[in-house]
């Protein structure tokens, strides 16, 4: 994925979402002062969408920074990830209960439709949809739909398991652009120098229509295997990207006619079909040239999205040290790496998704299925099989199952003022979903009784039936 980027070729903004109103009491959470009485509320739809996993978090005796943890270091603490339940942590983290319900009942208004696809059947996805949307169902649902037709219409599997962007290096040398590890919280870390950019040639080497297919396979790269190794090597959940622009140099001339067509093509795709991946965007060597430019791109943005960023000088250093660690930024930015062995820091791809070990549990995972990595473990009673056929049509869709009678037998056990709280509630919430388990978990057995019943009843039936048999011929 290519988070959100500005260039004279290329201004991408998949991360956009609608400008947010005042939050209804579900999307406020209290957070109290420490040695204060009075709290303060917080609009949850403001908050990094990491924010929506409550995650262990690392010891806090020992400072924890990824970005400078060596290859040995980082093989060590994914032995110690793989022996531990926060392992598990990372891939099933528990739910918000403010969001939890919104989040059921799209889930539902999907479902009963059958047009929820098993592989986006995920708290997480869907969460995404509402917060773009302001949590207004109805948007959501449509806003899920669109995506799902242009998925379809795009051939955007196809894209990510085939495409092969043989210009790759040669884009990279006149649009210098890449990941480059992560930031201090582990998040992925993109940078482009947009005023290096030489469109001219840019446009003699691809096309644009193959460099959509490129940002498409990158964006799916991202979903699928940027962060959840990022993940595994941070410990919790990371699920969006910090980006550095660097636009020096850039000012109108920079925004021609290929420029806006590929800007406005990408921009629909990101905001429309990648909401809620962006965590931060610094745009920096702004120059006068570029601040006139800005004015008009940010017409074409959300409010949502321009919340994130940050347009900067030429001082922007301490900005940058401030969200990541000199060992994860290049010299150019005003950080110590320079990625010698690769000839530059942006002609390689950096960062987890790289490291052999993570790899390697990545493939234990999702050798399990892709539920047992996306299921919260403390709200999951049974689970399905990979090999067990699923219900619904051919085309993957599922009819309801036991995730729904897990969250109806919730709301019947949680009250309207069980989801005022947050601190106090998350305690109770858990406490519920042990007890839903247990339900859930008897109920499985009494269904599995029922079928053996009816298996003895048929089998003595034919039992009777081959009596019978036995009898007339004996007669006879």
């Amino acid at each position: 994925m290519i988070p959100e980027t500005i260039s004279g070729c290329v201004v991408s903004g998949h991360h956009s979402s609608r400008k947010s109103g005042r939050g209804s009491s579900f999307e406020s959470l209290r957070f109290s002062n420490a040695g204060q009485n009075r709290t303060k509320r917080i609009s949850s739809r403001d908050l990094p969408i990491e924010a929506h996993w409550h995650l262990p978090e690392p010891d806090k005796k020992k400072k924890f920074s990824l970005s400078k943890m060596s290859f040995r270091a980082v093989q060590e603490s994914l032995k110690g990830i793989q022996k531990n339940s926060a392992f598990s942590n990372v891939f099933q983290p528990a739910h918000d209960p403010k969001h939890e319900h919104l989040v059921r009942s799209l889930r539902e208004l999907l479902l009963a439709s059958d047009e929820l696809p098993e592989r986006f059947d995920e708290y997480h996805t869907l969460l995404r949809f509402l917060r773009m949307r302001n949590f207004d169902l109805m948007k959501s649902k449509q806003m899920f739909l669109n995506m799902m037709k242009w998925r379809e219409e795009k051939g955007v599997d196809a894209i990510a398991k085939d495409f092969t962007y043989e210009e790759y290096e040669a884009v990279k040398k006149c649009y210098p652009h890449g990941f480059h590890g992560v930031d201090k919280y582990g998040r992925p870390l993109y940078i482009e120098r947009i005023g290096m950019v030489d469109l001219t040639s840019l446009l003699n080497i691809t096309t644009i229509d193959r460099y959509i297919k490129y940002h498409i396979s990158e964006q799916e790269k991202t979903l699928n295997f940027r962060f959840p190794a990022c993940s595994l090597a941070a410990k919790r959940h990371i699920a969006s990207v910090t980006t550095i622009l660097d636009v020096e140099g850039v000012g109108a001339h920079s925004f021609s006619k290929p420029a806006r067509e590929l800007f406005l093509e990408i921009q629909k795709i990101d905001s429309s079909y990648y909401p809620e991946t962006l965590h931060k965007l610094y745009i920096i060597n702004a120059g006068p040239g570029f601040r006139m430019l800005w004015k008009a791109l940010n017409t074409f943005m959300e409010a949502r999205t321009l919340s994130k960023i940050q347009v900067l000088g030429g001082k922007y250093q301490s900005k940058l040290l401030e969200a990541v660690d000199p060992s994860n930024l290049p010299e150019f930015l005003g950080g110590s790496c320079k990625c010698l062995e690769h000839g530059g820091c942006l002609l390689k791809d950096k960062g987890p998704w790289t490291n052999p070990e993570i790899g390697i549990l990545l493939q234990e995972v999702y050798s399990k299925g892709p539920r047992s990595a996306e299921e919260p473990s403390s709200n999951v009673a049974v689970e399905e099989s990979a090999d067990q056929p699923q219900s619904g049509g051919s085309n993957g869709h599922r009819k309801p199952d036991n995730n729904s009678r897990r969250m109806s037998l919730k709301d019947a056990l949680m009250s309207d003022e069980d989801y005022d709280g947050l601190e106090q509630n998350q305690q109770k919430s858990y406490v519920f979903d042990q007890i839903v388990q247990k339900v859930l978990a008897v109920e499985g057995c009494l269904e599995d009784t029922r079928e053996m019943l009816q298996r003895l009843v048929r089998k003595q039936q034919e039992l009777e039936a081959h009596i019978k048999e036995l009898k007339k011929l004996s007669l006879n």
